[in-house]
């Protein structure tokens, strides 16, 4: 396998494999048939080891198809089961950057009931006298920049539900840039402002702490990468800096 046809891979070893997804890429086939990054890492790891048969990568967390970003997988059936456990307690953190429309508060959080349509592959928000027919979805936002017209916020998930970001800030008043699902004006566009930018966990033999943080514009040509995260080249460098020294 050509190792341009391979996204970019952070750290590998025995047990753990931390990859960068591009948006538009399935995080896991389905039944388009269309080109994933959990099969494209299969095929890494088996011409790379020369292993006969099926090659075990375990899938730790998911992405939306459109959305890029870190995502850590699990190389051995040990990792995945304590990789399971950190999800459950709140020890596999995830913070994501975004652009949306209007202005944002300084800090918010915000903590809704998901129901998911299966037909429409959407999302949406419910009432509270129906919140026990959904699922709680949990996010916390810090404001990074922001103008009348858009902010950047970085946003830490609390919960992980499909779509969540999305729905979560379409509700609260504030779209996502590029957002053709959730964002009337974001009809036809396919390069989201959603990219998971921090990812902490423990590692699960060794149990040393592992933060890593890569900005959108660390993802190489030709990969895909959205025009809304542009403007906030400085912005994006200055979380860059800080994020690693954060205490878990």
């Amino acid at each position: 396998m050509s190792q341009s046809a391979i996204p970019p891979i952070l750290f590998e070893d025995n047990h753990v494999l931390v990859a960068l997804k591009p948006p538009r890429m399935l995080t896991q086939g389905d039944r388009t048939q269309d080109r994933d990054l959990l099969g494209v890492l299969k095929g890494y790891l088996k011409e790379k080891y020369e292993k006969p048969g099926d090659v075990f990568l375990g899938l730790v967390h998911r992405m939306d198809r459109p959305v890029g970003g870190l995502l850590v997988f699990a190389r051995t059936s040990k990792a995945a089961a304590r990789f399971a456990a950190q999800m459950k307690e709140g020890g596999l953190s995830r913070e994501y950057v975004l652009v949306c429309a209007g202005e944002t508060p300084d800090r918010f959080t915000l903590k809704d009931y998901l129901v998911k349509d299966p037909a429409q592959n959407t999302v949406r928000v419910l009432p509270a006298y129906l919140r026990r027919q959904g699922k709680e979805a949990v996010l916390s936002g810090q404001t990074v920049a922001h103008s009348a017209e858009k902010s950047l916020v970085a946003v830490k998930l609390q919960t992980g539900r499909s779509h969540q970001i999305r729905a979560q800030m379409a509700h609260f008043g504030h779209p996502l840039l590029g957002d053709a699902r959730y964002n009337p004006r974001g009809a036809g566009e396919s390069l989201i402002a959603l990219w998971g930018m921090r990812l902490r966990f423990a590692h699960p033999v060794t149990g040393k702490g592992m933060v890593f943080v890569c900005p959108p514009e660390y993802l190489p040509a030709p990969w895909p990468r959205s025009p809304h995260f542009a403007p906030y080249a400085r912005e994006l460098d200055g979380l860059t800096r800080v994020w690693p020294d954060i205490a878990p």
